[in-house]
């Protein structure tokens, strides 16, 4: 089971009360829209507020700990709370959840993550859950390396439908989205289509957890006497300093430049690795070629 409310709140599934609340306030502190001005502060400071009601109550801790992520549709909890950004108040969603629509009569919303899903029951109500799980329908999807990185819109085609469909940025190969009312029907009830996600190739980059790596060709003259080279990240273009005598190899580290990570909204870092670019020997100066070869060292 995942343990999604706990991560958002940075502690374990065996933490104490005082713990939790603890870790609440710092978090809340930090993220308060009065005080942290980033964009996704507010949204994060929800995601914070909404998990503490949920693990400051016995009651409703209980219920989370028994049924996990299947609470809200098979999302993580962050996924979740960011696509209730549109159907009111969060913290009013989850009472719903919580007092009796979770196996009971289905709390009826609309809505859902990032505009892919198109509105789910509670459980024991509606075409989603225990009794709608046969009417789901898996399928496997590719996206650009990009798309994963940053996030956007992608289109499918589904048994002849054209789909539109949300990537959250930092999604990684092998996670799943839920794409409702996309599934199978009967008895009046619709199941939903799981995309099970793999990400391509990417000839530039390569990804390891929240961090991105680059191969960077640095001209000869640059690697021996230092200067300045512009770089594209997927954040914005840079200027970075090229220490004179420089080799082949060295990593310059971007922090911030990588994957934002889906859980704590905090980017990973993105590791430049120097690759000298050396001239075409044609292009060059005769006289400059004849005396290098007469006293470039062995």
């Amino acid at each position: 089971m995942s343990e999604s409310l706990y991560e958002t709140l940075g502690v374990s599934k065996g933490a104490s009360s005082d713990e939790i609340k603890k870790a609440y306030r710092k978090l809340a502190r930090k993220y308060h829209p009065d005080i942290n001005k980033d964009p996704g502060a507010e949204d994060k400071f929800k995601e914070i507020n909404a998990a503490y009601e949920i693990l400051s109550d016995e009651k409703k801790r209980a219920q989370y700990d028994q049924y996990g992520d299947n609470m809200f549709g098979g999302q993580n909890f962050h996924d979740f709370a960011r696509g209730s950004a549109d159907m009111g108040d969060l913290n009013d969603i989850l009472k719903n959840i919580f007092s009796g629509g979770f196996g009971g009569g289905g709390a009826k919303f609309s809505g859902g993550f990032g505009g892919g899903f198109e509105g789910f029951e509670g459980f024991g109500g509606g075409g989603f859950g225990f009794g709608g799980a046969d009417l789901d329908v898996n399928a496997k999807i590719s996206i650009p390396f990009d798309v994963a990185v940053t996030g956007g819109e992608h289109k499918i085609n589904f048994n002849g439908e054209s789909i539109k469909i949300k990537i959250p940025s930092g999604i990684e190969g092998g996670e799943k989205l839920r794409i409702k009312g996309k599934g199978k029907s009967a008895g009046g009830q619709t199941g939903d289509l799981i995309l099970a996600i793999s990400v391509e190739p990417s000839d530039e980059y390569e990804r390891v957890g929240d961090d991105l790596y680059k191969d960077v060709e640095i001209p000869l003259k640059t690697m021996l006497f230092g200067g300045k080279i512009n770089v594209h990240t997927y954040k914005k273009d840079v200027t970075i300093k090229i220490a004179e005598n420089s080799k082949t190899g060295t990593k310059i580290r971007l922090k911030g430049y990588g994957v934002q990570n889906r859980k704590s909204g905090i980017f990973g870092d993105l590791y430049l690795k120097a690759r000298v670019k050396l001239p075409n020997i044609s292009e060059l100066d005769e006289g400059l070629v004849k005396e290098l070869k007469e006293k470039l060292p062995e």
